[in-house]
């Protein structure tokens, strides 16, 4: 856009001076500034950039040759645009043509997909003379079978190919292997605008054709405005139509065109719906949508296709005031024959000299004749009192043109441009842009703005009120802080019972990280001393001391290695339960003192007390005797393990069957080696009977023997020491008399210096505020200005009324 008033220079410092201060509040760092930044952007962007978008043939580029009344972007029936075109403006001795070419592997990437779609084999090389005949036989039989090259989506993407390849012969020289070769249109030695444009509308140059930048001179695009034309969204080539969806979300996109097809197809396509959804949600475009109807005169002469539009627009496009209905094809070339005569036969001789040649010497029917002889006889459009317009079947259709033109000449011409609607468009986007664009793009910013503008003001005023409300005198600081002492207790207390009860919980609700390590290192640690006890476990040792505690026989039965086994791995398994147990309980209340320490009431209550009221030594007494509960549970858990499991001797377990091999295996001799031999199987037994009751152990009972132990110890201690705490009133009062001198002038000194900084800030605010409220005024914008914060009072008297600013009661009032 053009340079901003002078009131406007500094906004973008303001706006960023503002959000800059919402940042330094931390209370308020949670508020999205992503819409003040985007809309910061586009008010202070030097360029307006206007996306033209639709589906395939929708008429974008004709639609923008009507508006800047020149033939510059290519548009045909059945043709789409697979460039992105880019028209900016300049001084008329400025006009100029920028080309990008595609390089050579983005087209045989293109070829490839559209040879995939059309059912060809893959495309090698396409610098092979014959395959590129091969391709153009093809696709020129594929568009005969469908019917013509614009009657089916096969058709189309048949035509794309051809034109790919030709524009690919055509322009080889200018192509790259890998990089985009770009050129300005005097290394083609045009001299002028029309020509690099008349060069880029053939269809087959313009397949080839990465990117044109065209820089002319046309009111429309003064003032930073630069309109976009995009590949369809339904584009035969899937890689041009993505362009189109990515230039719509692009953040510097301030405005689309929307050209959509119900007018010729009758209903909103899928495609279609999907960009308007998409339209939506980029924060950038906001309501700067325009709703373009094109082709409205297949409407004229369909009254079921009139009627199927006029309910589309009244359901859906009811709330917007930015619809319009054209037909860019009469628009535009009703405009370029306005300059025409007899002599050229209005155009055909000049505008359409190159459309009207064919190809056996006989004259071709330009599509716009065709349109123009129709809306004459059929639209319905003209007077017939007025304009008596007949089509004679004896003469051909360009005759027929010629006639009706010599009759009724511009009268005829200007009721045509204004019934195709793109008068009504170019006015209305021309006010827009001229008028309507920069207030509004003001307003938005001011309107994001606002609720950011209106959390500062009144976080300062609460933060101010706050501060003034405080005593400003020393001993009445004393005064009220003996009075909140009690209170003060009372918190610290709360605050330390939720604590603990919140630790607690953490443990029962397996969301303690470190807790959780420490039991899994008990349940690894019980696992593996049982596989290491089961390893070495001895027989022989077993045997031994089962016949040294009967020293009068000889021998031992299986069943007495099995009792000795059981003891000596309930024995061995109850040692490292406790030992772990005991390293639980260490670590869990060493972690409970140093979150206690790191705690905003320990710190609060060594101020009041200069100690921790008996914390930490209850926290200690309290380890000791959860110490003593669960090593006692880890014994009397382990001592179990000495009774063989219920169903150890169940008929049909393999545990019983075991059981009988190792009998009938022990039985066969009296002495101590037919004991021996069986050890392999003796172990596999113990094992059978050890690992279910230490895994019930240690993945179910024993820990909720620990959650129920620290629940029944921790939360009645973290009630007594609230209470113990609160009694220790005496004490703090004694203690705080000593140190409330000091510690009153530092709060006062601190109050004052935390009121001169949100002053400051204040200021500051106000500077930005006052700064952007002068722009907006420029702007005329009176209704969108930003509050400021009055200071109608000195430090001593600002916050008389209960702690109120006057000014801001007034202003409520």
């Amino acid at each position: 856009m053009s340079d901003l008033p002078l009131q406007c220079q500094s906004l973008k410092e303001q706006v960023e001076s503002i959000l800059q201060l919402l940042q330094q509040e931390p209370t308020l760092r949670s508020q999205d500034i992503t819409p003040v930044q985007t809309s910061l952007n586009k008010a202070i962007s030097p360029k307006f950039e206007i996306v033209f978008a639709g589906a395939f043939s929708a008429g974008k580029s004709m639609l923008i040759n009507a508006l800047l009344e020149r033939e510059l972007l290519y548009s045909a029936e059945g043709h789409a645009t697979g460039t992105e075109c880019k028209i900016e403006y300049a001084e008329v001795d400025q006009e100029r043509v920028v080309l990008t070419f595609l390089s050579e592997a983005e087209i045989r990437e293109q070829a490839v997909y559209l040879c995939q779609q059309l059912g060809f084999k893959t495309v090698t090389n396409i610098n092979q003379a014959e395959v590129i005949n091969l391709l153009r036989q093809g696709s020129e039989t594929i568009i005969q079978q469908e019917g013509g090259e614009s009657k089916s989506e096969r058709a189309k993407q048949a035509k794309a190919l051809i034109l790919l390849l030709e524009g690919y012969i055509a322009n080889r020289d200018r192509i790259n292997t890998v990089n985009n070769a770009t050129y300005s249109m005097e290394q083609f030695n045009f001299s002028n605008l029309k020509e690099a444009a008349g060069y880029a509308r053939r269809g087959s140059n313009s397949a080839v054709l990465k990117r044109i930048e065209y820089y002319c001179n046309h009111p429309l695009l003064q003032d930073g405005n630069v309109i976009i034309d995009t590949p369809g969204i339904d584009a035969p080539v899937e890689k041009d139509a993505q362009l189109t969806y990515a230039k719509i979300q692009h953040p510097d996109t301030s405005a689309v065109v929307c050209v959509l097809k119900p007018a010729s197809a009758g209903d909103m396509t899928k495609e279609e719906t999907e960009l308007l959804e998409l339209m939506r949600q980029n924060g950038g475009v906001r309501d700067r949508v325009f709703y373009i109807f094109n082709r409205i005169d297949e409407t004229w002469y369909n009254t079921e296709l009139r009627q199927r539009l006029d309910v589309l627009i009244s359901g859906q496009f009811a709330n917007s005031n930015k619809v319009y209905k054209t037909s860019g094809l009469l628009g535009f070339y009703g405009s370029q024959i306005k300059q025409t005569n007899q002599l050229d036969r209005f155009g055909l001789d000049s505008v359409f000299a190159e459309s009207i040649k064919g190809l056996d010497g006989k004259e071709e029917t330009p599509q716009f004749v065709y349109a123009f002889n129709n809306y004459c006889v059929n639209s319905g459009k003209l007077s017939s009192s007025k304009f008596r317009v007949s089509v004679n079947g004896f003469e051909t259709p360009n005759q027929n043109y010629v006639r009706i033109l010599g009759d009724w000449g511009n009268e005829l011409i200007e009721k045509l441009i204004q019934d195709s609607g793109t008068e009504e468009f170019r006015t209305a986007i021309t006010r827009y842009l001229t008028e309507e664009k920069r207030p509004q793009l003001f307003k938005n910013l001011a309107d994001d703005l606002e609720d950011v503008c209106i959390k500062l003001k009144k976080h300062y005023q609460s933060v101010q009120r706050n501060l003034d409300s405080q005593p400003q005198e020393i001993e009445t600081m004393k005064a009220q802080e003996l009075q909140r002492l009690n209170q003060q207790l009372q918190q610290i207390g709360k605050d330390f019972n939720e604590h603990i009860t919140e630790e607690v919980n953490h443990v029962i609700n397996n969301s303690c990280d470190a807790f959780e390590a420490d039991f899994k290192q008990l349940q690894s640690r019980m696992i593996r001393r049982l596989d290491e006890l089961l390893d070495n476990f001895s027989v022989a040792s077993a045997y031994q001391r089962a016949t040294i505690s009967h020293p009068r026989n000889a021998t031992a039965p299986l069943i007495a290695i099995l009792v000795e086994a059981f003891y000596y791995l309930a024995n061995q398994l109850e040692d490292i339960l406790v030992e772990s147990s005991q390293q639980i309980v260490a670590n869990y209340f060493q972690r409970l003192i140093e979150k206690i320490r790191k705690s905003e009431y320990y710190r609060q209550l060594y101020r009041l007390l200069d100690n921790d009221g008996g914390i930490e030594q209850e926290i200690r007494n309290l380890e000791k005797g959860v110490t003593q509960v669960l090593v006692s549970a880890a014994s009397v858990e382990c001592d179990r393990f000495v009774r063989e499991s219920p169903r150890f001797y169940d008929e049909g377990t393999f545990s019983i069957y075991q059981f009988r091999q190792t009998l009938s295996q022990t039985s066969q001799g009296y002495d101590a080696e037919s004991i021996v031999e069986a050890e392999p199987a003796i172990r596999q037994l113990l094992k059978l009977d050890f690992e279910p009751k230490v895994s019930q152990t240690i993945r179910k009972s024993f820990r909720q023997t620990i959650n129920q132990t620290l629940k029944t110890q921790l939360l009645p201690m973290a009630d007594q020491q609230a209470d113990e705490i609160l009694q220790q009133y005496p004490q703090a009062r004694a203690y705080l008399e000593k140190t409330l001198q000091q510690e009153a002038e530092e709060k006062i000194a601190n109050n004052r210096r935390l009121l001169s900084v949100i002053e400051e800030k204040i200021a500051e605010y106000n500077l930005s505020v006052s700064s952007i409220n002068g722009c907006l005024e420029s702007m005329q914008l009176y209704d969108h200005l930003l509050p400021v914060i009055i200071d109608s009072f000195d430090t001593d008297s600002k916050f008389a009324n209960n702690g109120f600013v006057i000014s801001d009661m007034v202003q409520e009032l």
